[in-house]
């Protein structure tokens, strides 16, 4: 994720704690209360945040499903009592939130129980959810076990939403879900995936999280996984990346300047860092280099898929990230996920740990992939059959590629370091 609010809006002070430092590209701030210890000194020694899906089984059908889930029974989902082993292997094993995903997570029969056991071990428990099963009572039980945050899928207003959703008048039980969890003083976020068919209402969105009262909203990318294989025809073009990330950071802008605790984020394009950078070098070339340095820090992409994000299916079996669903490194039944997940013998898993000596093509000589750390190794594997050819959801310009711009702040923040030790 990219912390759009915190590096494009304020001002990030490099005496202060690094705002990436605790998971991969800015942890969701609802998780920082409880992990603020163990603080790792490089980006990759993060441990990742586990995304699992408890469930494959879901009321809704999503045309962008990364799991291709439907209102079925699946065989082989783990149990109660394999769910409570694999949690408190993850607790011994670091990880710092648990985001309990689906199919819909709601519909998982013990999920109270899980979620109150993740965070009696210390792991931040986090819900993404489509929201339509959130009663009063159920959002009443998410604040009893400790729920940190729930993540709600729209991807637009009304007819919109219900089109992706494929149901009639989902977009009127979610909302009523998210309402439900904001009265039950839940931390509630909006999660919106762009395409062509609902990026143009980025302006109602906004005005709707203002009206609402909604705390954080993340705009993903599209990723191309489970349903989302479909929708490839269905992704912004480059041009349309950039409209939408021009609103996004526009309306940022206006929330912070207006004092709104909204905290907008981007996911699952790491290039947003590079172009927000650029963007702020335009008018402030010193505030510019301090965000240069704490991007290349945390290295984004380079400590994403296989670093610090990991997917578990509803089965068990571990993956790079929640999309990569056609790789499996071992099933938590057979192995603790803390083993797999460190054993280097499957070369993609080694690969992750160290991307960017492998990138091909123009990411293998773009300086700015010391930033984006060359973008998403699941896109270019379902475009290229190739998981180290460029992400081809790039959407720099050939002149934003010029290799000298970034020099500048290299220089500036070599600069701004020495004057911090000095003083």
């Amino acid at each position: 994720m990219m912390a759009i609010s915190r590096l494009y809006c304020s001002r990030p002070s490099l005496g202060e704690a690094n705002p990436f430092s605790r998971t991969p590209a800015a942890l969701p701030s609802p998780f920082e209360p409880m992990i603020s210890n163990n603080i790792p000194t490089l980006a990759a020694e993060r441990k990742p945040i586990v995304v699992w899906s408890a469930t494959r089984t879901c009321n809704l059908n999503c045309t962008h499903c990364t799991s291709d889930s439907r209102l079925l029974p699946y065989p082989g989902q783990l149990s109660t009592a394999e769910a409570q082993v694999m949690i408190e292997d993850l607790a011994q094993f670091g990880v710092p939130a648990l985001v309990f995903s689906g199919g819909e997570p709601l519909m998982y029969p013990d999920l109270p129980e899980l979620i109150a056991h993740a965070r009696g071990l210390g792991i931040c428990p986090a819900l993404s959810t489509n929201a339509t099963l959130i009663t009063p009572a159920v959002a009443a039980d998410l604040k009893r076990v400790g729920v940190a945050y729930v993540g709600v899928s729209l991807e637009g207003l009304g007819p919109t939403n219900d089109y992706f959703r494929g149901k009639n008048g989902a977009f009127d039980t979610a909302l009523a879900g998210l309402r439900n969890s904001v009265a039950a003083g839940l931390r509630v976020g909006l999660r919106m995936t762009l395409t062509r068919r609902n990026f143009h209402g980025l302006e109602a969105i906004f005005d709707f999280i203002a009206r609402e009262k909604i705390h954080r909203a993340c705009f993903h990318h599209l990723v191309y996984g489970g349903r989302g294989n479909d929708m490839l025809k269905d992704d912004l073009t480059h041009e349309q990346t950039r409209q939408a990330m021009n609103i996004i950071l526009r309306r940022a802008a206006d929330f912070y300047r207006r004092g709104r605790d909204i905290e907008i984020l981007t996911a699952d394009n790491l290039v947003d860092g590079v172009y927000l950078y650029l963007k702020i070098l335009k008018k402030d070339p010193a505030r510019a280099a301090e965000v240069y340095r704490l991007l290349k820090w945390n290295g984004s992409g380079a400590y994403g898929s296989g670093v610090g994000i990991s997917g578990i299916d509803h089965q068990g079996n571990v993956h790079a990230d929640p999309f990569w669903s056609s790789h499996t490194f071992g099933n938590v039944r057979g192995r603790p996920f803390s083993e797999i997940w460190t054993d280097l013998s499957d070369p993609l898993m080694a690969g992750l740990k160290d991307p960017l000596p492998r990138l091909k093509g123009c990411c293998a000589t773009c300086h700015w992939t010391e930033l984006c750390g060359g973008g998403s190794r699941v896109r270019a594997e379902r475009v290229y059959g190739d998981p180290w050819m460029p992400d081809p959801a790039c959407y720099l310009t050939s002149d934003e590629l010029r290799r000298d711009l970034p020099d500048r702040a290299d220089k500036m923040a070599d600069a701004l370091l020495w004057n911090e030790l000095a003083a």
